[in-house]
């Protein structure tokens, strides 16, 4: 079914950025210098296919998420492996900025995930990442909009999931941007770790305001559609911010919805562009 549109998520990747040597054909010679001072190709994986994880966040909510196989192939058509930005920390690093890494040669779905090849420029701020992308010191995520997705809002308990929360199939996304992060999202790890959105909406605060208001009243509708609550009662690490409107973490447990409200219904529609 279509998802919520309007909504930019962050997920870790699978593993660690990786650097390999650049190929080299023999018309460029044996130059063994020459071949030393070159510039490396990053590798990146992303999340595992038809693997459960836990997000618990502010603004998302509490709930299982995974990727079917097939996700990332739509996209990858449209846009090719140049269409998608390869950035340090989301774009968002005081020194670097916006400034690419390099242009993606290689986006392809493989077996276990999304794999990416990306051969680094060779500037100076991608001179002073590669020691620490060589020590496996910088974590690697994505970011995202989900176009297909399915929901089990009432799954019971299970071995994969205990607690019953409601279960989230990702079925197709469009791919933004990638590249290290310094603070990744483990996409192994327990809750609160996988999503990075609260780090992104604590971002957003800060710098761009009207996008940040935009993205809390989308998340708020994503949350009412889905009967999700957020776990803490503290609220995020943002300035100035408020509890979220419905539905705010409470004294009562959380519970399941079993269908829309008006104003969770008008709210779906704006976001998928319906006119009423």
């Amino acid at each position: 079914m279509p998802a919520l549109r309007g909504l930019h998520l962050i997920r870790g990747g699978a593993m660690a950025p990786a650097l390999n040597p650049r190929p080299r054909t023999r018309a460029e010679g044996d130059d063994t210098a020459a071949a030393d001072d070159e510039m490396p190709v990053m590798t990146v994986e992303f999340s595992r296919f038809d693997t459960w994880y836990e997000i618990d966040s502010w603004w998302e909510g509490r709930f299982l998420e995974r990727t079917k196989k097939g996700a990332f192939k739509r996209t990858i058509k449209s846009q090719g492996p140049a269409g998608i930005k390869v950035l340090f920390n989301h774009g968002r690093d005081m020194q670097i900025h916006q400034k690419v890494l390099g242009v993606a040669s290689i986006l392809e779905e493989r077996d276990t995930s999304p794999y990416m090849e990306v051969p680094l420029l060779d500037t100076s701020y991608n001179r002073d990442l590669v020691p620490g992308l060589e020590a496996g010191a910088y974590g690697s995520s994505f970011m995202f909009e989900v176009i297909g997705e399915s929901w089990n809002r009432e799954p019971g308990a299970a071995d994969h999931n205990p607690e019953g929360l409601p279960e989230r199939t990702i079925t197709e996304i469009k791919l933004f941007e990638a590249g290290p992060v310094t603070w990744p999202a483990n996409p192994d790890a327990t809750a609160g770790l996988r999503s990075g959105v609260d780090w992104l909406m604590e971002e957003l605060a800060e710098r761009d305001s009207e996008q940040y208001q935009e993205l809390v009243r989308s998340f708020e509708a994503f949350r009412s559609l889905h009967g999700l609550r957020t776990p803490s009662k503290e609220g995020p690490a943002t300035p100035g911010r408020t509890d979220p409107q419905a539905p705010a973490p409470g004294n009562q447990p959380a519970r399941h919805a079993r269908g829309l409200s008006a104003a969770a219904r008008s709210r779906r529609l704006s976001l998928l562009g319906v006119k009423r």
